[in-house]
């Protein structure tokens, strides 16, 4: 039998050696991230230096967002609703330097403003692409009113279009911003522009983890355009319409796709193109309506060339009208309040009169009943009902006996859509002030 021996005398050293390895381990590292973060530090430092607080420039000295200097110093950039209606804003570095810069172009819709300032100095570089899903960012700008302050997070979805209004398609990311944040650029680890932070999630003015920039393909094109006054003008078509979901299609009886005409106001181009209320736009420019974002797109790529033709469905008949962007049409705003009831009693069917509505021979509602289904859809008094699911029917004695879509037309004659379910939630809005409710799917071109 075999014996191998091993001295005790040798276990110390072995020990003494591997802590050594492990030491030397750490302080390879504790060199390494110091370094990095350094690096980083330095670099968010640099960008920072470029970021603005925006000032009235009035005694008020009422602070209105964040804003950024653009490529090659000649211009600060920041959001359209940031400046609202001024000519002249006070800018103020993070080193208490101040500017009075002056407003030189502004697009609301697609919400860019660019201001006049000293040239001399070197803006954010731009990054060559936009930004990818799962790369990280950062948000500089004053959230709050908290000057310069820089968050971290990551690109949670992209090109996402936030307003089918507006033919924009926005980054999505998680690094906090809040009122404030707006105008404030997003960049990446290297300090270079990736977009402009422009919007907080629907349903809170307070971060929620959804924020949304302006990409810097996008910006790039926006500003360029401004300051050389190429950037076709959005036209208003004077057009409120709503996405045909699987409620609206089965209660018309078309696929679920397209816009849903609810009205279009006197003397816009919509009427002048010959739409009406109850129309389903299908198909824009050649080419179908996918996604409701869609039209939008199509407007901006066909406003330069003057016409765009547009398919709608009416009454089954597919028709082809053509709007001609010659004349802007001013688009109204909504007031919704939100408000809850009590479900009604489940019954099979239920006669208009049931559900809250008192009629004239000419289908004009003279009275609402009070906590009524149709109350909460959004019939007020005043409004005539034109037809329901898209077809003229003898309202004395029409019987409801599924969700049904009413087209119906306020005294002032714009028309929309009232999507009318007795047996579903009454949660919904109600009128404010005496106005007539719009729907909060409706958008309004």
């Amino acid at each position: 039998m075999k014996f191998t021996y091993k001295s005790k005398r040798t276990q110390p050293l072995r020990f003494l050696s591997e802590a050594l390895a492990v030491l030397l381990v750490l302080a390879l590292v504790a060199l390494v991230r110091p370094a990095a973060a350094g690096a980083l530090d330095l670099t968010m430092a640099a960008a920072l230096d470029k970021v603005y607080t925006l000032h009235t420039n009035d005694a008020e000295d009422r602070f209105l967002g964040s804003a950024f200097l653009w490529g090659d110093g000649s211009v600060v950039v920041t959001n359209a609703h940031v400046v609202g209606d001024r000519d002249e804003v006070r800018l103020i570095d993070r080193y208490g330097v101040e500017e009075t810069g002056r407003v030189i172009a502004k697009d609301a819709a697609r919400d860019v403003a660019v201001i006049s300032v000293t040239p001399g100095r070197e803006g954010l570089v731009l990054a060559p692409a936009d930004a990818a899903l799962g790369d990280e960012v950062f948000a500089l700008g004053a959230p709050l009113g908290v000057e310069f302050t820089l968050t971290e997070g990551r690109v949670s979805a992209t090109a996402r279009q936030v307003d089918v209004a507006v033919p924009l398609a926005l980054v999505q990311h998680d690094a906090a911003v809040n009122p404030g944040s707006s105008g404030g650029p997003l960049v990446d680890a290297e300090g270079r522009l990736l977009g402009m932070n422009s919007q907080i999630a629907d349903g809170s003015r307070m971060f929620v983890g959804i924020a949304y920039a302006i990409g810097v393909t996008d910006l790039q094109r926006i500003v360029t355009g401004l300051i050389e006054e190429t950037l076709p003008p959005l036209p208003s078509l004077g057009l409120t319409v709503r996405p045909v979901d699987r409620q609206v299609a089965a209660a018309l009886g078309v696929p679920a796709a397209g816009l849903l005409v609810d009205g279009v106001m006197a003397g816009g181009l919509a009427e002048a193109a010959g739409l009406m209320g109850g129309d389903v736009i299908v198909g824009a420019n050649g080419a179908d309506l996918v996604a409701a974002g869609d039209l939008a797109f199509a407007v901006e790529a066909a406003s330069l060339g003057g016409t765009m033709p547009i398919a709608v469905l009416r009454g089954g008949t597919r028709l082809d009208l053509t709007l001609d962007f010659v004349t802007e049409a001013e688009p109204q705003g909504m007031i919704l309040r939100e408000v809850g009831a009590g479900s009604p009693q489940t019954v099979d069917t239920y006669r208009l009169s049931a559900l809250g509505l008192v009629l004239d021979d000419s289908g004009r509602v003279t009275a609402v009943t009070d906590n009524s289904p149709a109350l909460f859809a959004g019939i007020t008094q005043g409004d005539r009902i034109l037809t329901v699911n898209g077809a003229e029917v003898d309202l004395s004695v029409y019987e409801v006996s599924e969700p049904v879509l009413i087209l119906v037309a306020a005294p002032g004659g714009v028309t929309r859509h009232i999507y009318l379910d007795p047996w579903g939630k009454t949660d919904g809005v109600r009128p404010v002030g005496g106005a007539n409710v719009l729907d909060p799917d409706v958008v309004v071109f």
